[in-house]
């Protein structure tokens, strides 16, 4: 699954240093969230979100409540129908294994049907079994990667020109895969498969930019668009579920040639409702209520040249009234003051809660990427990306070995194959809630219990810990990547989100090339047992987890300190001012006595 994918906030508050630490107050600047690794990170132009070289905004408080919330409905069904569906791959591989895909590639004895509870399922050779996996390892590693490339479009060209590329790659996708099963001498699953995950990219990152619709809401759309990625992992397994339910007729050609209405279709919403530029976003909304805010505005140098006094009168009432209904309009939007201070507030609790936010504000990317935090979340990214997309890929393997049973394989396989997306809606709310309210070191270490609880029951050869092994992965695999996000803007902040959060996404994903070296190695020397690599990860993992755990424990207190004696400090500055004023009123008033 892609880090892109599992987001708590699509807009935050950076701390901005002074540029001397030893004269000025620190600032604090509204930004929005970007996946654009080509982004500026470090420079005054980002101190104002709206100077990115992005279109032009729209006006939300212009476009009737019922038009937008059918905008954001409409991006929701879309991302439950295309982001993610490639995760799915648990519920597709059975049926690729049945229709003979890559079959070619085993040798004649090993091509027979397998010795299932039912005898109707067949088992793959290691040959196939891997070039399988490579399937989905290759639509992983572009979802991870592509994600930045859509946040550059996305930043650049808009949201309207990511959705239209989305629906070309989904059409072209199902196409391809369709060809592929219909014609055996055609070997278009990998591409097809890329271009799947392609579409699922390109029409998720920019569907965030909908949460602007309703600024008051933005973290109900977030929480829904999330929980739409994570459903859609279920598409693969509904259809494998009416290819089960058709006596295995519903051939996999005529689904995915039927699959392609979802990019038609969202190429015509795009255009028939969609909006064609994005939405101002909170800080723009903000800068606006403010201009309209300012009475003087009434007042225009012509209204000089009228010589009428009532004729004045009446035009600067009608400049007011518009100026007052444009107010209303856009408090609508964002909430009158006493809600905009509550969300400040509500902002400020969450950060005093982190524990550590702020600690890289303003400091440049590459300064950042060479500290112990990046390099810690780096670390443990890599290794924890490659240990859930390896049992993804391998997940009935890896049972049948453990169990010796493909018949307890198979059930704990389509347990997973509902729990998957299921266990990802489900959580998505409460992530939210858990951090917003723990401290970073207190999120840190409770996904280091779950490495640490999932790398004990995933080695242990019995259904129950098999059982258990799925629901504690479903909990923690969106835990893990939302967590992610936010602890990248707790620690490094908006600013630079998109080259930190970038650099972590491409290099997880990329190495996840090595997991084609882990099913060569458990296929052959190994001869199908995964508990030495499970093994080995898990204890990776919880190495990583602690560590990181422990250094934010500790670089947290020296935070906290640092900032007290500079809170310290700016006290006793403030009382010296004070006294410096005192002083210098006694003297002018001495100064007045003659």
């Amino acid at each position: 699954m892609s880090l892109a994918q599992h987001v708590t906030a699509n807009e935050g508050i950076d701390r901005v240093r002074p540029e001397d630490e030893e004269a000025g107050n620190e600032e604090v600047l509204w930004r929005t969230l970007s996946y654009d690794l080509f982004a500026p990170g470090h420079s005054a132009a980002l101190a104002i979100a709206d100077e990115s070289p992005a279109p032009p905004a729209a006006a939300a408080y212009k476009v009737s409540a019922v038009k937008r919330a059918a905008q954001v409905g409409f991006a929701i069904v879309a991302c439950w129908f295309a982001a993610g569906i490639v995760y799915g791959f648990a519920s597709l591989k059975p049926v690729l294994i049945e229709e003979g895909v890559y079959s070619d590639l085993c040798p004649p004895d090993d091509n027979v049907p397998s010795s299932t509870g039912d005898g109707s399922e067949k088992l793959p050779c290691a040959a196939q079994d891997m070039r399988l996996n490579l399937f989905f390892i290759a639509a992983s590693i572009t979802t991870n990667t592509s994600s930045l490339i859509a946040g550059w479009v996305l930043d650049r060209y808009g949201r309207r020109l990511c959705y239209v590329v989305s629906s070309l790659f989904m059409i072209a996708g199902c196409v391809m895969m369709g060809l592929a099963f219909q014609i055996p001498e055609f070997d278009g699953y990998l591409l097809a498969n890329i271009l799947l995950s392609l579409g699922g990219t390109f029409v998720f990152v920019p569907s965030f930019q909908l949460a602007n619709a309703f600024p008051k809401h933005s973290g109900i759309i977030v929480a829904l668009v999330t929980g739409a990625f994570d459903g859609s992992a279920a598409i693969f397994l509904f259809y494998r579920l009416a290819w089960d339910a058709s006596g295995r007729t519903f051939a996999p050609a005529t689904f995915f040639f039927g699959y392609t209405v979802v990019g038609v279709l969202l190429l015509v919403g795009e255009w028939a409702l969609m909006p064609a530029r994005a939405y101002h976003s909170t800080p723009e909304l903000e800068r606006k209520l403010e201009k309209a805010q300012d009475a003087m505005r009434d007042v225009h140098d012509s209204d000089e040249e009228i010589p009428s006094e009532n004729e004045v009168r009446r035009r600067r009432n009608i400049r007011a009234e518009r100026r007052l209904s444009k107010i209303e309009q856009i408090e609508e939007l964002v909430g009158d003051e006493s809600q905009r201070e509550g969300r400040v507030q509500q902002e400020e609790e969450r950060q005093e809660a982190s524990g550590i936010w702020g600690v890289l504000h303003g400091v440049a990317a590459h300064r950042q990427m060479m500290t112990p935090w990046f390099v810690f979340l780096l670390l443990l990214t890599v290794l924890q990306m490659l240990r859930m997309n390896y049992f993804i890929a391998t997940i009935r393997a890896q049972y049948r070995y453990l169990l010796q049973s493909e018949k307890l394989a198979e059930d704990i396989n389509h347990f997973f194959d509902v729990a998957l997306p299921v266990g990802g809606v489900f959580a998505t709310p409460f992530i939210g809630l858990l951090l917003n309210n723990l401290s970073v070191a207190t999120a840190s270490a409770v996904l280091t219990l779950f490495i640490v609880l999932i790398g004990i029951l995933n080695c242990l050869p019995q259904l129950w810990a098999g059982y258990a092994t799925v629901v504690a992965f479903v909990l923690f695999r969106p835990l893990y990547y939302s967590a992610i996000s936010d602890f990248a803007t707790k620690i490094f902040g908006f600013a630079t989100f998109g080259r930190i959060y970038g650099t972590i996404t491409c290099l997880s994903g990329l190495i996840n090339l090595v997991q084609s070296g882990l099913d060569a190695l458990t296929h052959g020397p190994l001869n199908g047992n995964p508990t030495p690599i499970n093994a080995v990860m898990a204890a990776g993992g919880t190495i990583l987890g602690t560590a990181l755990t422990a250094y934010v424990i500790i670089q947290g207190r020296l935070f906290q300190h640092k900032m007290q004696q500079k809170e310290d400090a700016d006290r006793v500055q403030e009382r010296l001012g004070l006294i410096r004023e005192e002083r210098e009123a006694e003297e002018n008033g001495y100064g007045t006595i003659h």
